[in-house]
């Protein structure tokens, strides 16, 4: 074999590979340009030169791509062949539209239209379609891949075949032509995997999980994700689009927080990639997330910066939808510039990006909003994900309140929750339906708004009870056993207890991973037949199920706080003034009880009795007709950290804390359980923890778990079996990631997943443990945490403190409690004498037993 075809024949060695194997490729298409180059042999130098610049093309690395594939562009012209020059500019042309230069990659592409013939020419077309699709001229890229895709087809190019689908399946994703879109892409798949293409696979693969993120099946996205984060990774690719995609799918399930996250990481692995197209897309997610989590200046500030990258990327319909961003978190919004957002957004066919900027134009443009809101309630009749068909039915409500039907609107603001509710339904993680309750939050929001303005209380008690805790109101249904979910968590407690010996202040980086595992796990599990809540209770049987008690229920509307109270049969509704100064007052009180643990504590005393004589008389002293009543309380906001037991008119009083109405009649009046078994268990490090749970165990006669027998696999064995449970453990609530709020047991710690996975939870649980009565309040006051998951499991109700607690002060109040419900006390009445008890103590003792709470019933004495 000559020296020259040994060049040609390496050349086409790297064209073979680059594809399959792009870290392979390299090194042979580098020794195809040095022998080509020692031979002078033009043809093939621009072939090896081509194959190399595929190779960075298919690992992400675009700036190192147009280099090499200029270099092949100037051989094929040196050879004189018009057709290894097109094939280059190919090549080129897509590295140059993913650095967000698509004026120059449409050049580069219509160069090779004009040079290239026959299947050649029909791969132009292609890529030229595809640039199109990236510049977002949507109908242009359609016509572009309709009329190249049949060429394609009748020369048997499947590599390019496949390549168009999976760019035409993203496209047909965007306009919500789901099946077709699907159609596209699972057809891709089966040509790449037929060729060996196992990275274009898992980039196909994530493709299929975008496609279901846009439906709405969380479940379903998640599952392709994972699987394509695997492939992809295992063949060298870059991960930027998947985190993109992974970003979006969050999102859309209203995790903010963790979306804002992954966003940022997209937009550096885009900016290491240099692969600037993708930036603004990416830094719209991140106005999005704010917007979401409520920092408006912040949305608008990431919308204005991506709005500016898409003006000179050239990509109107992305500028427009930034824009439409930045409206919604309130840049300056003129008639003209809304008319021209909507016009530019009902041209791209992304159905809810135009629905969103149609409500933004009805509030902006007074003069034609009719116009706006019926084209945007047109939504709520197509087939398409829940969301967009929600907000179809907020157009629509709005539009028969602006005609003074205020009946219907309320009608559709019902239909369109139906919608959300059924969609979560068919979550199974609990985090994705207490996130999807964001979705809920506008026609909440105008439901209670209009019941309001109408000022009767049984339409405000309606509608702030479809506005609150609604995922906790989900029939508990078992999820099927998991043993996959039990060996993560197994080895999570192995990590956190070997990390605790290490003393490590901060988690590693092997926990966080294995956490977002188990998370990414449990939120592809499907939701189990239980049904959408229960709809809000009536007045009636709500009085009926109180009897000689009170409910007060909080809830909040544009800044102003609002009570509700049914006492004696009779609903009655208060304005109560603005909520800065509550939640204010709210403040004060667990900074000043945790101070009394401090020396010196007479200061903080004055601070406590201060606050909480205030905040008495803000939210319950415009209400006499509570005087002398046991009460359930509703709060709202940061009224659910309250220690309510330090109000001067709570002193001794049995009240109980419920995250709805609805919630805590439903719980009052099912069945009572058979009587079970008492079980106590204690933690580890704990001061005094095993006195304690002597103490009490010795009130009930029974035998406690402490030391090496309070393992997780004990305790939960014990809460499935028991019907009156009392643990003492370090308790954690983490904030960011509530279902990993722990109790620190012998072998590591027990977590909300592992509640969630006990076949029963028992009647009356009892957790002396810091913050365990404290929750994380979502939109919508949605709960999470490790109380909120008893709750929300089953229990009837639950003592636990909504404060760090002191360790060694509990012991008093909780054997005093545990006397007295062993006595037959319901848990509200015996956790008031308890507490009344303690009045006098010292203020370490005083600010133990403050900060516990009854959550729940309160009102049934362990079975």
């Amino acid at each position: 074999m000559s020296a020259a075809a040994t060049a040609l024949a390496l050349a086409e060695r790297a064209m073979r590979v680059a594809d399959t194997d792009p870290a392979r490729a390299e090194p042979v298409a580098a020794a195809a340009v040095r022998a080509a180059t020692r031979q002078g042999d033009p043809a093939a130098a621009a072939l090896a030169e081509r194959a190399w610049g595929q190779a960075h093309l298919q690992t992400g690395r675009m700036d190192a791509a147009a280099r090499h594939l200029r270099r092949s562009i100037a051989h094929g012209e040196r050879a004189g062949s018009g057709t290894l020059a097109g094939e280059a500019r190919i090549k080129l042309a897509y590295a140059l539209v993913m650095r967000g230069r698509t004026a120059a990659a449409l050049a580069e592409i219509d160069a090779a239209v004009e040079q290239l013939d026959g299947p050649s020419a029909a791969k132009a077309l292609g890529q030229r379609a595809v640039i199109l699709s990236e510049s977002g001229r949507l109908d242009e890229a359609l016509a572009a891949f309709a009329a190249a895709l049949p060429r394609l087809r009748a020369v048997g190019d499947d590599l390019s075949v496949a390549r168009l689908l999976a760019n035409r399946g993203n496209l047909l994703a965007h306009r919500h032509a789901f099946d077709a879109a699907v159609a596209d892409l699972q057809e891709s798949e089966r040509l790449s995997r037929a060729l060996g293409r196992d990275l274009a696979v898992g980039i196909v693969v994530e493709n299929l999980g975008f496609v279901e993120t846009l439906r709405g099946d969380v479940p379903a996205a998640l599952a392709y994700l994972d699987r394509a984060e695997r492939a992809i990774t295992a063949h060298g690719g870059h991960l930027a689009v998947l985190l993109q995609d992974r970003c979006a799918l969050l999102l859309s399930a209203g995790l903010a927080a963790e979306a804002a996250q992954v966003a940022e990481r997209a937009v550096a692995a885009y900016r290491q990639e240099r692969r600037e197209l993708r930036v603004p897309e990416t830094r719209l997610m991140q106005a999005q997330a704010a917007f979401v989590a409520g920092d408006r200046p912040a949305a608008a500030a990431h919308a204005a910066r991506a709005a500016r990258e898409f003006g000179r990327q050239g990509r109107p319909e992305w500028a427009a939808a930034a824009r439409l961003t930045a409206l919604r978190a309130g840049a300056p919004a003129t008639a003209s510039r809304v008319r021209a957002v909507v016009a530019a957004l009902d041209a791209s066919s992304w159905p809810a990006a135009a629905v969103e900027a149609r409500l933004v134009a009805a509030r902006a443009d007074r003069r034609h909003a009719r116009e706006h809101l019926t084209q945007a309630a047109a939504a709520a009749h197509r087939r398409g994900p829940a969301t967009l068909r929600a907000r179809g039915w907020f157009a629509e409500a709005l539009l028969r309140l602006d005609a003074s039907d205020a009946a219907g609107a309320a009608g559709a603001v019902r239909a369109g929750l139906r919608i959300l509710d059924e969609h979560a339904a068919a979550l199974g993680a609990t985090d994705l339906r207490v996130h999807s309750a964001a979705h809920r939050r506008e026609l909440t929001e105008l439901g209670l708004r209009m019941a309001l303005r109408d000022g009767r209380p049984r339409r405000v008690l309606e509608w702030a009870e479809r506005g609150r805790a609604s995922r906790l109101e989900y029939r508990s249904i078992r999820p099927p056993a998991d043993p996959r979910l039990a060996d993560l968590l197994a080895e999570l407690r192995g990590i956190v207890l070997e990390e605790a010996r290490g003393d490590r202040p901060a988690p590693t980086g092997r926990q966080v991973a294995l956490e977002r595992l188990i998370r990414d796990h449990t939120r592809q599990r499907r939701g189990t037949p239980g049904g959408p809540p229960t709809p809000p209770v009536p007045p009636a049987a709500l009085a009926a199920a109180l009897g000689d008690w009170a409910l007060v229920e909080y809830l909040q509307l544009d800044g102003v706080l609002h009570g509700l109270t049914l006492a004696g049969g009779r609903l009655r509704l208060r304005p109560l003034g603005g909520t800065r100064t509550v939640a204010e007052l709210a403040e004060r009180l667990p900074f000043a009880l945790r101070r009394l643990t401090r020396p010196g504590p007479g200061a903080a005393l004055l601070l406590l009795r201060q606050a909480a004589a205030r905040l008495d008389e803000a939210l319950l002293a415009p209400f006499p007709e509570l005087a002398g009543r046991p009460l359930v309380v509703v709060p709202t906001g940061v009224l659910h950290g309250v220690p309510w037991s330090v109000l001067p008119s709570c002193a001794g009083r049995p009240v109980t804390v419920a995250p709805s109405a609805t919630l805590w009649h439903a719980t009052t009046t099912r069945p009572v359980p058979p009587a079970g078994r008492v079980a106590v268990a204690a933690g580890p490090g704990l001061p005094g923890a095993h006195a304690e749970a002597h103490e009490v165990a010795a009130v009930h006669g029974a035998r406690p778990l402490v030391g090496a027998a309070a393992t997780v696999a004990a305790v939960l064995d014990a809460l499935a079996s028991a019907g009156l449970v009392h643990l003492a453990a370090h308790g954690r609530l983490s904030a960011e990631h509530p279902l990993f709020s722990d109790l620190s047991l012998t072998d590591g710690p027990l977590v909300v997943y592992d509640l969630e996975q006990l076949p029963r939870v028992p009647h009356t649980v009892v957790l002396a443990a810091c913050d365990s009565g404290r929750s994380v309040v979502s939109t919508g006051d949605e709960l999470l945490g490790l109380g909120a998951a008893f709750i929300g499991r089953g229990a009837a109700q639950l003592v636990a403190s909504v404060l760090p607690v002191p360790d060694a002060e509990t012991a008093p109040l909780m054997v005093a409690l545990h006397k007295a419900l062993a006595a037959g006390r319901p848990p509200a009445e015996a956790l008031a004498e308890a507490q009344l008890g303690l009045a006098d103590a010292a203020p370490r003792a005083l600010a133990a037993a403050a900060g516990f709470v009854c959550l729940g019933s309160g009102r049934e004495a362990p079975p």
